[in-house]
Formats: structure tokens, sequence, C-alpha cells
């Protein structure tokens, strides 16, 4: 038997909440499962299993906030790995019948299906799968949901937006769900809330929150009544959850800068090649798979992290760690206010469409709260790009453990003179914090010379 531990989803990270469940007693877990949903001071992570075998026994309630290393949940070996009878079934539910935990007797589902099982509300122990084997497929989830009874006016919903909708004090018979079959998700009632804040609603969370309750009929005579006023105030839960990650945003950027010995350094790079390019490119493609200076910027700063190790790894225990992959972490403005840095994991290897794909889709995450551990835990440099908000050059703090961070300013078109010559090219200004303690400004110079000598062959990236 094994304990599953609430994880350290970051250096900063002391404790977190349980916000979500996506398993039970009774389960059959495989590594890299989705398992739990935790809620840290800075967002919303998704955390998978480290083992493989039966869920024995949750530990931790539904809102309870335990330190990092606390026993989560205990998981116990198969029985195909100890040899020993099989585990007994839970206790059946009403009207089904017990289900046994053994590895066979499982049916096979993929991590993604099974989350999106959890998600609505779906047990798995109860679909016939028509995948390959038995497995459980997408669809069979889907027709799951379409073909389980609900009562008269149930709205179809996964258990956290409902939970959402009832802290926001959101009818759910009020949104249009995008999920299978109309399904309301979690996204759905943020859009719900923002679009119809709530004046008095009885039943909200907070004033501002959630969609007014029916409107009584208008009065015969006199002029139309004036809809409710747009409350700009967010709910004091947002708030303090903005103040909290504040906080451990401050606390985390002063314990750095007290503790790394950063130094500086800046270059203007020629971005004539890779502008060229990218326009070349970008003709022969529909809007929706264009290319963005980002995307060239972001693979440059991966390649030469791998050429130059010193700016890539943790300084750990005394002493550096070179990283041999580059999991290059990308600063995430939150729209509550704040800021994460998840990892694109081995950036360096990614075809540069590949790299923007998941740029957009871990932005996306981030900003949902749907971030996975490994993509907080273990970014090994870290890049911010304030270009879009107009600044020119960002020096940044380094996160720690890591030992680097590199900045990207606007991309402008800016006075350039070579060879005698005096012309117009598009540039950006590329900076670099770096600890002193792994590597000095030779190192560095030499890291940002290899972002500049890349990117003036953008084909080979």
């Amino acid at each position: 038997m094994a304990d599953f531990l609430m994880p350290s989803l970051g250096a900063d990270m002391e404790h977190g909440k349980i916000v979500e469940w996506l398993v039970k007693p009774g389960d059959y877990v495989r590594r890299g499962d989705l398992v739990a949903v935790v809620d840290t001071d800075k967002t919303v992570m998704d955390v998978e299993s480290f083992q493989e075998g039966v869920v024995a026994e949750l530990l931790v309630d539904l809102g309870e906030t335990v330190p990092v290393g606390t026993p989560l949940a205990r998981i116990t070996q198969t029985p195909a790995e100890v040899g020993a009878p099989r585990h007994e079934a839970p206790p059946p539910r009403a009207g089904a019948a017990a289900v046994a935990v053994t590895a066979k007797e499982v049916p096979p589902i993929a991590p993604p299906v099974r989350h999106l099982a959890h998600r609505l509300g779906v047990d798995t122990a109860r679909i016939h799968g028509t995948g390959k084997g038995g497995a459980v497929t997408r669809a069979d989830v889907e027709h799951a949901v379409v073909a389980r009874p609900s009562a008269a006016g149930r709205v179809r919903s996964s258990p956290r937006a409902r939970r959402l909708a009832a802290e926001l004090g959101v009818e759910l018979s009020a949104v249009s769900g995008t999920g299978p079959e109309g399904t309301v998700s979690v996204a759905d009632v943020q859009r719900a809330a923002a679009l119809h804040p709530a004046a008095g609603t009885a039943g909200a969370g907070a004033p501002g929150a959630g969609l007014p309750a029916p409107a009584p009929e208008a009065p015969a005579a006199g002029p139309p009544a004036a809809g409710p006023p747009v409350s700009l105030e967010e709910p004091s839960e947002a708030r303090e959850r903005v103040a909290s990650l504040r906080r451990a945003i401050g606390s985390l950027m002063s314990r750095s800068k007290k503790t790394i010995p950063h130094y500086y350094l800046s270059t203007t790079l020629d971005l004539r090649a890779a502008v060229d390019w990218m326009q070349s490119v970008n003709a022969q493609r529909p809007v929706a798979s264009r290319l963005v200076p980002s995307a060239l910027l972001l693979k440059a700063a991966a390649l030469a992290a791998k050429e130059v190790p010193e700016v890539n790894g943790f300084y750990d225990d005394g002493g550096f760690l070179p990283s041999a992959s580059v999991h290059l972490g990308v600063a995430v403005a939150l729209r509550q206010g704040g800021l994460v840095a998840p990892a694109i994991h081995d950036a360096d290897t990614l075809p540069v469409d590949v790299l923007m794909e998941q740029l957009r889709d871990l932005v996306s995450r981030a900003r949902a709260g749907r971030l996975q551990r490994a993509e907080m835990a273990d970014p090994t440099i870290t890049v911010t790009n304030l270009g879009d908000l107009g600044v020119e050059s960002v020096f940044g703090v380094i996160y720690p453990p890591q030992v680097a961070m590199v900045g990207f300013g606007r991309v402008l078109e800016q006075p350039w003179a070579q060879n005698g010559m005096l012309g117009v090219r598009p540039a950006v200004v590329a900076t670099l914090s770096a600890d002193h303690r792994v590597s000095d400004g030779l190192r560095g110079g030499r890291y940002l010379a290899r972002i500049d000598e890349l990117l003036q062959k953008p084909e080979d990236l």
C-alpha cells in the first residue's frame, strides 16, 4: 500500500486545497491518470497519480487545505503485482453490481477519457467499452451521458460546474452548455457570470456574482425600468484569491532577490530575416495557422538554452544541476491578476508550429485553471514576453530554483546601420537575468548571441 501525497507544484507552494476528486474508493488507477484537482495560491491544477493500483481510501475531504507532503489517498498494489488474492470489490451501489477491482476486470480507459467521464459525472464501471479490447472510448462516455436518466428539469452539467454555479449564484437552466450534448462546463458558468452580474440575487455568493433572478412582470403603465447596474466589484473570495496570489508572488520574488546574485544583460535582435521568412510562410496558410514572432523567439530561446547549459537547470542544495531537457516556462498573465509560468516540455525539440499550438493551449488552460502538476513543477528556464503590452524591454526576476529568465519586448521598426548603410528593420530587445553563482557575463552574452544567430536562419528553427 502506498500513500498519494499532496505534491509540490512549484518552489513557492506550501499547501494546497482539494477542490475535486476525480477518483473514488475502488477505482483502478494507472500512472499518469488524473486523480484530483488542487487549488494553490496561484492556480488550479490537475494532479496525476505516480502509482498504479486500487484507490483504497480518500484521506482528505473536498475543500480541505493541507501542507505539501500530506497523504491525500491510499493506493493498494494490484493483485498481479503482489500475487495475493484479489481485493474485495467495494459494496455495490443501489441498482448496480459490485465492481471488481482487479486490473483484469477494470475496463481499459485512457487518462483523457477517464478525466472526461469524471468531469461529466459518468461511472465508467457501468460502461460497456466499444474500443479495442473492450476499452472505453470518448464516444462511449458521451453516449452514456445522453442515455442516462435525468430528473425532470435537471440540467446536464459537470460536478465542478454545478459547485461553481452555486458559489456564483448562476442558474444552470439559463446557461447554454458547450460540452458534449449541451453539457454545461465550468467555462460556460464563468462566461454566464461575467455577462450577467447579479443584483441582489438570492443565493449569490457576493455582490456582482451570478445571474439575476427572473424579474417580476413589469407594471402596465410607466416607463420601463432600467436594468440592474453592472458591478465592477469582484466577489470577496476572488479578491482574497488575488491578494493571496500577490502575497505568494511577492514572497517568492523577495526570496529570489535576497538569495540569488542576479546579473543582467540585454541586446537588440535583428528580426529582418525572421519576419521575412515568417511572412512568406504565412502567405501560404489560412489565418488560423499562421505563425507569430513569439513562436520564433521561444524556439530560439529553447535551442540556445540547450547549447548553453549554464542557463538551463536548477540551483539546489548548494550546487547547480543542469537539465538534460529544456522545459520552457512561459509567463502567463491571469485574468484575475497575477501570473503563472507553466512549462512547454522539450521545447527545443518541437517544430515551430507545434510549439505555437502548445503555447496557445497552455495559455488557455492556465487562464481556465486547468494546468497539470508537471507543467508547474519542472520549468528549467522561463521566458517573459511583454511585447503585446507595448513594453520595449523587460528585466525579470529569476524564479527559484531556476537560474535564468529571458525577456522579450515589443517588435519595433528601428533604424539599423550596417556596412555604412542606414535602413529600417524590425527588431526586438532581448534581456537575460541570470544567476552569478552558475554563470557570468561571458556565458550569458554567449546565450543571447546564440539566440540572435538562430534567428538569422529561421527556416532551420
